[in-house]
């Protein structure tokens, strides 16, 4: 657990005590920045519906996890999250996986172009159908329990960049009717109008959701969505890959299914190629 949240880089992580204390002035100043009209997601270009955004400080950071789901999901009390380049993430919640990310990437692609903080509506069996998951009981299951999940969720994201910016992946969640005692034909998710924080500047990584969906989910999908951010990828540490994957395994079982992962990205055409030389990953884009 002590690798799984060493950071990456020099800047120590907020303290807990400064969070505690801080958080209900950063939470008005931001509510305050809200106020002067609504909030947007950037309009990415995507005639075809098939590609999500997300912030780079996200996917260059092991917030969303590729442990294996037989694992139990840890909880963490505002701690720090590996992060590659500069900032620093602490978070509270359950643990998040690769699972989850796909879910995120879905709704924040069904929330461009609208308000954020208006209800996004759907049913449970389109989105389902949407990120290639079962439609079964199985699917609506894993479906609610990822929403309810990144309900219950706060990123506490430092930089340059942003500044300081506290927020959860999800504002409001509702599958059931309370009047009726049914569950809702439509499904409703708001998202927080302080997300638009997150994608100022053009710092927004665009992912290839139906690349995504023919990778088996894991190392794979973590690698692709971390190096969908770099044009032009440098090379990296397998132990830094590691932890960016939130993996516990031993380094030369991480580095078998890191070989596997890697021969996926090439099969859906994401990588040209890749090569493992004295410890250090490189890899290029197609």
């Amino acid at each position: 657990m002590d690798d799984f949240i060493e950071k990456i880089q020099i800047d120590p992580p907020t303290p807990t005590s400064v969070l505690d204390g801080d958080i209900h002035t950063i939470l008005n100043r931001l509510k305050a920045e809200m106020e002067d009209g609504p909030k947007y997601l950037p309009d990415w270009a995507d005639s075809e519906n098939t590609r999500g955004a997300t912030p780079n400080e996200i996917v260059r950071s092991a917030l969303f996890t590729a442990r294996n789901r037989n694992q139990s999901r840890i909880y963490f009390k505002d701690e720090p999250i590996v992060v590659t380049g500069s900032g620093s993430i602490s978070y509270r919640g359950e643990e998040l996986r690769q699972d989850d990310e796909l879910v995120w990437f879905r709704l924040l692609q069904m929330g461009k172009g609208q308000p954020l903080g208006e209800l996004i509506h759907f049913t449970p069996y389109s989105f389902l159908k949407s990120i290639g998951w079962r439609v079964n009981n199985w699917g609506y299951r894993h479906l609610k329990t990822s929403l309810s999940r990144m309900k219950a969720t706060a990123v506490h994201l430092s930089s340059d960049r942003l500044g300081t910016v506290v927020v959860g992946l999800i504002d409001f969640f509702r599958y059931w009717d309370p009047d009726t005692h049914s569950p809702l034909s439509m499904w409703e998710v708001q998202l927080s109008p302080v997300l638009s924080k997150l994608f100022v500047d053009q710092e927004f990584t665009l992912i290839d959701l139906e690349q995504r969906k023919a990778l088996p989910e894991g190392i794979a999908t973590k690698l692709h969505s971390y190096w969908s951010s770099h044009r032009e990828p440098y090379p990296v540490r397998i132990e830094t890959l590691q932890k960016l994957c939130g993996s516990d395994n031993e380094l030369r079982f991480f580095k078998r299914k890191l070989k596997q992962a890697l021969q996926h990205l090439v099969r859906v055409g994401f990588l040209e190629e890749w090569l493992i030389v004295d410890g250090m990953v490189r890899v290029v884009r197609k």
